[in-house]
């Protein structure tokens, strides 16, 4: 296999998960599911100001990233 079918196969494989992502959250706000905070999420509402930065969930949304693409990558 080549580099150029290689990175096409990425492209790909990148395209179906975003996709199927889009598909998700498209669901998720069908049910009415708007959005979670974990605890850890920083959360702050002021009168006119709200600022939100779920670094819990991206820690946990990069753990989970990296064990699948463990398990895939490995042949």
């Amino acid at each position: 296999m080549n580099n150029l079918e290689a990175m096409a196969r990425i492209m790909i494989w990148g395209g179906l998960i975003i996709i199927f992502g889009g598909l998700l959250l498209y669901g998720f706000s069908k049910l009415g599911i708007s959005g979670f905070r974990l605890p850890g999420d920083i959360y702050i509402k002021k009168e006119n100001y709200t600022f939100y930065f779920p670094i819990v969930t991206c820690i946990l949304l990069s753990i989970i990233i990296t064990i699948i693409l463990n398990i895939f990558s490995r042949r």
